[in-house]
């Protein structure tokens, strides 16, 4: 599939052409210079069977440690695209540097336009941009992406580097030639099997706690911005590796601070970390093992158990660690987590990647656990054994019957028991349930809900 990189210095427009090609407000755009850090994917389709993907890249500028970071990662991805577009500002005279780095990227020997953004009507266009003639690019194209001006031509233009995708069908002449067999072998897998071996984890953390750096590891790339700077991550990262036959598409999120302290773009970065854990099967919480576990941690931690996600906890910068030994160190965690008693826990170091292959194998195998349908006839056998050892506590007098069990969800397991009195089964023993099928059953790493309802009350999925 052909890629398609937009490049540019800080604020000239490109996350706002991002999401305009991509018909979705996808990366967050503000004026604040800076703002995308990370490269940022999507499909994009054109002219309904051209199809591509679009690389919205960081902005380019080299006035310190962190945006010189932005600038190596943005080139990389323009030696990787088969298409390059170069914004700049049409609202300003061209700068020295924008011509230098379109001079450096036409070197690359690839089709590249001139897109200069922010011309807003005719008169503008023709007022200012003669001005950018100077740059000698063979395709320019005077846009104003905020008010959707002429961009039909830049449409056309990509249309030349971007083939039609492939007819999957059979040609008709050739489908009296094929036996049942052959066609059933030509067959795709179907859509549900396809989507049981894709697996989306969220990297969850405060501020600073290595989620960058154990993607990058996890990745064997630098795929995201490190950066000393605390909310170096806005826009969340996503990237997808094969494990044991597994699409799995990590999500880096931006660093979650206390709602008093989340400022100007970090709030949409908030608000996009939550929306993407609505769609997410697992979450790796990532804890600074100099740090321990903190408060803030805890409620992160509360946002996994919110929308009921298998869950891994990584303890980062194990190579740094304190003075503390592993089992206490461990059970300091658990102490302080204890929501999320149902996840293992790993100790990894970002920076010398030591154990951090693991954590692809726990994801895999917490999945699998994640997904399990346990037959009703087993889950029930289980239950009359557990109400055989504990019998369901009465309510004033009140007896309450447990009369039959049945998983009714997946991602996450959800079981209902049919129950004479719902309303009276106290939590307590739905927990104390919830563990003993904890014990027959393997569901380490995934939250196991538990509901009472009346015989022929439905249960929604």
């Amino acid at each position: 599939m052909k890629k398609v990189a937009i490049l540019g210095r800080p604020n000239v427009g490109k996350s706002s052409l991002f999401n305009r090609l991509a018909r979705r407000r996808d990366a967050i755009t503000s004026d604040v210079s800076g703002t995308t850090r990370d490269i940022k994917k999507n499909l994009v389709t054109i002219s309904e069977d051209r199809e591509f993907e679009l690389l919205d890249t960081g902005g380019i500028d080299e006035s310190d440690a962190l945006f010189s970071k932005v600038a190596e990662m943005s080139k990389r991805a323009a030696q990787e695209a088969d298409v390059i577009l170069y914004m700049v500002e049409g609202k300003r005279l061209p700068e020295e540097e924008d011509k230098k780095l379109f001079y450096e990227l036409q070197q690359l020997g690839k089709p590249i336009a001139l897109i200069v953004n922010k011309i807003d009507n005719d008169r503008e266009e023709q007022e200012r941009f003669w001005e950018f003639i100077e740059f000698g690019a063979e395709n320019i194209f005077a846009i104003s992406v905020s008010h959707n001006r002429k961009l039909n031509p830049l449409y056309r233009w990509l249309e030349q580097y971007i083939p039609p995708a492939e007819s999957s069908a059979l040609p008709a002449e050739a489908d009296e030639d094929l036996s049942l067999e052959q066609l059933l072998e030509m067959q795709e897998t179907p859509e549900e099997e396809e989507e049981e071996k894709r697996i989306k984890v969220a990297i969850l953390g405060r501020p600073n706690v290595g989620k960058s750096s154990l993607l990058n590891a996890l990745l064997g790339q630098e795929r995201s911005v490190v950066s000393e700077v605390a909310g170096t991550t806005v826009d969340p990262v996503d990237e997808t590796v094969v494990h044991d036959d597994y699409e799995i598409t990590f999500v880096d999120t931006a660093g979650i601070r206390r709602r008093s302290k989340i400022l100007g773009i970090e709030k949409y970065a908030l608000g996009r970390t939550e929306k993407m854990l609505q769609k997410a099967d697992i979450a790796l919480l990532v804890i600074d093992a100099t740090a321990g576990v903190t408060e803030l941690d805890e409620r992160i931690a509360g946002l996994i158990d919110k929308y009921k996600l298998g869950a891994l906890i990584v303890v980062n910068k194990w190579d740094i660690r304190g003075e503390k030994e592993y089992k206490e160190a461990i059970q300091d965690i658990r102490d302080e987590l204890k929501f999320l008693h149902y996840a293992p826990i790993l100790t990894v170091s970002a920076k010398t990647r030591q154990r951090v292959a693991r954590i692809l194998d726990q994801i895999t195998a917490i999945y699998e656990r994640y997904k399990q349908r346990i037959p009703t006839s087993r889950l029930n056998e289980a239950i009359q054994q557990a109400i055989r050892r504990h019998h369901v506590p009465s309510h004033h007098g009140q007896v309450v019957r447990i009369k039959f069990a049945t998983q009714f969800a997946t991602k996450p397991p959800r079981i209902a028991l049919v129950v004479n009195k719902p309303e009276l089964l106290h939590f307590s023993y739905r927990r104390y349930l919830a563990n003993f099928l904890r014990d027959q059953f393997d569901f380490e790493g995934v939250p196991l809900e538990i509901v009472a309802r009346k015989r022929g009350e439905r249960e929604e999925d």
